[in-house]
């Protein structure tokens, strides 16, 4: 593409003043020519961009007003139900802000929206990068940022609800404490550090609330600047389809198609927002009374996010190993920090393991199709299910009195579920998976069903087919089987085994390989089909059967010399 950009007569004037001065226009033309794929599901990333941006909008105008403290006092404020009812300063701020304050409890329950809504995209976004395999090379460091993110935002959803100094909010605090207390050896010391003492404390509602808004939102600030420009940097990945390559970007150009949209984007996720603040509650902190230890409501819940947590902790029989004065309360920790270790570990090296079971170290610019990858996708509906099995038994005292079944009754369907939900998911999401590469197989062999029926001239009848368009067949070709790797146990013309399959971690690795390439190959013979017969009673009418590599052919190699998909055109 040409260096000639036309700069837009309203910033002709603004923009040479400032290019004499920075010498920016070069920049400027860049970023103005920058191409962007245009699908829907990229729409997702900025989801949780806006939402942040709203979070950090509505939190500021929440700060003007909020009390961080725990200071009693009695409360003589405009909701007359606890006219006189003793409790902390932030408590007090959060009611005044509710009720006294014009717009405050719009932006209360904004900011409240917001952060659920955030963490929600935020969820859906990586799942979407997670199935199309938009985290391999070069863009693993984004994904590990991903996690970060998400990491961060629980740890800042945890902090945010707690400081109003609820009921329900100092009882997420206090199963918090247990899960600190239950880490060996620093953990007394660090809920000891930070409560300021014995729980409650007085310290943790001032020191929670430097986290919450200046500390991790400069984190999350931080990493998503970074995210952002890493993903500028190495440009979108791109859904197949006709014309698209692992060396080329096509898509809109950021002025003004990109712009608009994004711009018209938040506005629309701004009103959303709104509209769900103004006509659905959410955290009514004054029903719930100031916190208490001696007292504990029923059906009290987390935040969506943070019911793995509840759940596992709810679902962990009591588990305690006491030795040498000690003891290890296993019931908390375990839950604390295995669901969690699992979700956010296996997400963290998922695509170096990748990378070592399929020894594929070449660019991939190119998504795939979920279908196409059978042990990735499910391996994502196994860890969907172990989630939400968590999920679901963070409320198993709701489930059990809605559905009128005794309590534990749900707990020990989901100690069964938790182990047996991912692995069937796993093996009915594989097969479904393979099935659908099938359909793919016989769409191209013999196209797709027309409902004509014809009659041969020996009296047999047929079906005609139509044959798929270029954009469908360039979808449907898209497929890259991934190489094998020798298998387990072979050996070379000498009688040794192939380095790759040496010992233990080699078998481990040609197994694994197996499993990440098994797949459906498509054989086809390259002719027209023009109306002629193809074989199972099908008729093809016209189009190009093209050919479909096998498994166990060269996987895609590293960019000749020379050739990296950074130096590509934008065009």
């Amino acid at each position: 593409m040409s260096d000639n950009f036309d700069v837009p007569a309203p910033l002709e004037g603004v923009g040479g003043w400032l290019d004499d001065r920075f010498h920016g226009a070069r920049g400027f033309r860049v970023l103005m020519r920058k191409v962007f794929p245009d699908h829907w599901s990229f729409l997702l990333g900025e989801i949780a961009l806006w939402s942040f941006v709203i979070l950090l909008l509505s939190g500021t105008f929440l700060a003007l007003f909020f009390v961080p403290s725990t200071n009693d006092v009695v409360y003589h404020g405009s909701y007359v139900k606890l006219d006189g009812i003793r409790m902390s300063e932030a408590y007090q701020s959060t009611l005044n802000i509710s009720f006294d304050v014009r717009g405050g409890l719009l932006m209360r329950q904004i900011h409240h929206w917001a952060a659920d809504l955030f963490m929600a995209s935020l969820i859906i976004h990586m799942l979407r990068v997670f199935f199309t395999g938009a985290y391999r090379k070069p863009r693993e460091v984004n994904w590990l940022i991903g996690v970060g993110l998400f990491t961060l935002g629980l740890l800042e959803g945890l902090f945010g609800y707690s400081l109003p100094d609820d009921q329900l909010s100092g009882a997420g605090l206090r199963i918090f404490e247990g899960v600190l207390q239950g880490i060996p050896i620093v953990g007394t010391y660090l809920a000891f550090f930070l409560f300021g003492g014995p729980f409650p404390g007085n310290d943790i509602v001032p020191r929670m609330y430097v986290l919450h808004v200046l500390l991790i939102p400069g984190l999350l600030l931080g990493l998503i600047t970074a995210h952002l420009f890493i993903m500028f940097h190495q440009k979108h990945t791109q859904m197949p389809g006709l014309g698209n390559t692992e060396k080329n970007v096509r898509g809109q150009p950021f002025f003004p198609y990109f712009l608009a949209k994004g711009g018209a984007w938040f506005f629309f996720i701004f009103a959303a927002l709104v509209l769900l603040a103004t006509f659905a509650e959410i955290n009514p902190i004054w029903l719930y009374g100031p916190y208490t230890p001696v007292a504990i409501s029923s059906a009290s819940q987390p935040d969506f996010y943070m019911g793995i947590l509840e759940g596992s902790l709810r679902m962990m029989p009591a588990w305690e190993i006491n030795g040498f004065g000690h003891t290890l309360s296993l019931s908390v920790l375990v839950p604390a920090l295995g669901p969690l270790g699992i979700i956010f570990g296996g997400a963290a090296i998922w695509p170096f393991f990748e990378q070592w079971a399929t020894g594929d170290r070449s660019w991939h610019n190119i998504n795939d199709r979920p279908r196409n990858a059978p042990m990735r996708t499910g391996i994502g509906a196994a860890a969907i299910v172990f989630y939400g099995v968590c999920w679901a038994e963070g409320a198993n005292d709701v489930i059990a009195d809605k559905l009128q079944v005794p309590l534990y009754t749900i707990t020990w369907i989901a100690r069964v579920l938790v182990f047996v939900g991912p692995v069937v998911a796993f093996f009915v999401t594989k097969r479904i998976c393979l099935a659908l590469q099938r359909q793919d197989k016989e769409t191209l062999l013999h196209g797709y069903e027309s409902g004509i029926i014809r009659q041969m001239p020996n009296g047999e009848f047929i079906e005609v087919h139509r044959p798929v368009n270029e954009e469908g067949r360039a979808v449907l070709e898209a497929k890259k089987p991934l190489a094998l790797m020798p298998a387990a146990g072979s050996e070379d013309e000498n009688g040794l085994p192939p380095p790759s399959s040496r010992g233990a971690l080699g078998k481990v690795r040609a197994r694994a390989n197996r499993a990440f390439a098994e797949t459906i190959v498509v054989e086809t013979n390259g002719h027209h089909g023009n109306g002629h017969e193809e074989g199972n009673g099908h008729a093809v009418e016209a189009g190009h059967l093209g050919e479909q590599a096998s498994v166990g052919s060269a996987a895609a190699g590293e960019l000749p010399a020379g050739e990296n998909p950074e130096d590509s055109s934008d065009s």
